[in-house]
C-alpha cells in the first residue's frame, strides 16, 4: 500500500471528483480555490507527490492532462498521525505537522502508532534514510538494540540505536562516520519504538 498523508488525499479526491462530473482535470487554481491551499505551488508540489506514487498520471499533448490510476484498496487500512520531522544526525527539535498517514492496518495491529519524516544520514546502515517515513509504536521504554525516537533534556528528539551500557544509555547512529549519543537516565525519554520504515520511490 502507497503511503498517502490526508492533505494528498483530499486533492485525489477532488481530482477524481471533478473529472467524474465534468470529463477533463481540474485547473491548479481551480484545486488550490476548493482546497483552500495557499498558492498553485502547493497544489503543484502534492501533484508531483501523487504522480511519484502512482496515484496519478499526466497524458502527453492534452491540456488539463491529469488522469486518475485506480484507487488503492482502502481495506484493512488505518489513519495515525505524521507529527512532523525527527533528526537522524545531530538532535533537532522534532517539527510540528498536522497531518495524518494511511499505513496497512496489520502494520500496526492494535499498538498506539505515528509516523515522523527522517531527516538525516546517521542510520543509513540501517536502511533508514534521508526522506523515509518512520512508523512508530508510542511507548516509553525499549529493549536494547530497538532503534527509538528519543527525547534529549526535553527539547532535542533523534532517531538512534539504543542501548544500556552501565548507569548510563547510549543513543547509537548505524553510520560509523557519526558519533553516539551519551547520556544518563534522567536525561533521556523515549517517545517511540521504530516497527517500520516507508519510502517513495521515483
Amino acid at each position: 500500500m502507497v503511503p498517502v498523508t490526508k492533505r494528498q488525499q483530499e486533492v485525489l479526491v477532488f481530482v477524481s471528483d471533478f473529472i467524474s462530473r465534468r470529463g477533463y482535470a481540474p485547473s491548479l487554481e481551480e484545486i488550490a480555490g476548493a482546497l483552500g491551499l495557499s498558492s498553485v505551488s502547493t497544489v503543484h508540489k502534492h501533484l508531483k507527490n501523487l504522480q511519484r506514487k502512482g496515484l496519478l498520471a499526466r497524458e502527453w499533448n492534452r491540456s488539463r492532462s491529469l488522469v486518475v490510476a485506480p484507487p488503492p484498496a482502502k481495506a484493512g487500512a488505518v489513519e495515525i498521525p505524521l507529527l512532523g520531522t525527527v533528526a537522524a544526525g545531530q538532535p533537532i527539535e522534532a517539527v510540528p505537522d498536522p497531518d495524518t498517514l494511511s499505513v496497512p492496518a496489520d502494520l500496526v495491529g492494535r499498538r498506539r502508532a505515528f509516523a515522523l519524516r527522517v531527516k538525516g544520514d546517521s542510520m543509513i546502515d540501517e536502511h533508514i534514510c534521508d526522506g523515509d517515513i518512520v512508523v512508530l509504536e508510542a511507548r516509553e521504554t525499549a529493549r536494547s538494540g530497538e532503534t527509538v525516537v528519543a527525547l534529549i533534556d526535553g527539547e532535542e528528539a533523534t532517531l538512534k540505536k539504543f542501548y544500556r551500557q552501565g548507569n548510563r544509555l547510549r543513543l547509537q547512529p548505524a553510520n560509523p562516520a557519526i558519533a553516539p549519543i551519551i547520556v544518563s537516565e534522567r536525561q533521556l525519554r523515549i517517545q517511540g519504538v521504530v516497527i517500520a520504515v516507508l519510502r517513495s520511490y521515483g
